[in-house]
């Protein structure tokens, strides 16, 4: 892949990511600045679609990126070494609670709000939790009846799922996208664990569908991990 071919998969990521609808030479030459036709990008797309990095959903669309795809834009595109400016309304959420469960509750609420995904919780091993499921089934990656009928059956599953996670799960954040992920392979989901009184460890992070915002998304689950590791005095 040389340098252009490059940008060109970064923005059709990026953008697949902003508007979920497939895209196109045209639009890409119109805000990449890359000093080439549009032809030149198409012939680039046919090299990244035959490597696999993109594919065409329906005849006469643009491309869309692969799980392929996202694995190489979080390799190479997305900045996890750096925790930006922490989000005030963690802080907020955190001190109007009364004890660590809902203090836990209420920052994974903050967290779907922030983020517009789906959070979800474990507490020791003792119980579950997740909220803004409904984010995931107002997405248009999962409108038709095959997906929503997979998302639902995901839904009934999280208990299970997350209770094999606890090994796999440290500091820094694990993210399990499409087939390496057990909640389903149209989904990516972002996971930290965070230290809990007593020596236990809990699970913390977001839930949503390939195409999320990784950048922002790994930013707002390790800002709660941190509020969440500080306050319980670990």
């Amino acid at each position: 892949m040389n340098p252009r071919q490059e940008l060109i998969l970064k923005l059709i990521v990026d953008e697949y990511i902003r508007c979920a609808e497939p895209i196109g030479s045209k639009f890409l030459c119109e805000i990449s600045g890359l000093d080439c036709s549009s032809a030149t990008v198409r012939n680039d797309m046919v090299v990244l679609e035959r490597a696999g990095f993109i594919r065409q959903p329906h005849t006469s669309a643009g491309r869309i990126p692969t799980e392929k795809a996202y694995v190489y834009y979080l390799q190479k595109f997305v900045d996890q070494s750096v925790v930006h400016k922490r989000e005030v309304r963690f802080n907020t959420a955190f001190q109007k609670a009364k004890d660590q469960e809902r203090a836990v509750k209420a920052l994974a609420k903050t967290l779907v709000e922030l983020s517009g995904e789906t959070a979800i919780v474990a507490f020791g091993q003792k119980w579950s939790y997740y909220t803004g499921v409904s984010n995931l089934f107002a997405k248009p990656d999962f409108h038709n009846l095959e997906r929503m009928q997979h998302l639902s059956e995901v839904v009934d599953r999280f208990d299970e799922v997350l209770k094999g996670l606890f090994d796999r799960v440290s500091d820094d954040a694990l993210i399990l996208l499409g087939s390496e992920n057990p909640f389903g392979a149209s989904m990516s989901t972002i996971l930290v664990q965070y230290r809990l009184p007593n020596e236990r460890m809990g699970l913390f992070g977001l839930l949503g569908p390939m195409r999320m915002d990784y950048q922002r998304n790994i930013q707002l689950v390790k800002q709660a991990k941190y509020i969440l590791d500080e306050q319980f005095g670990i």
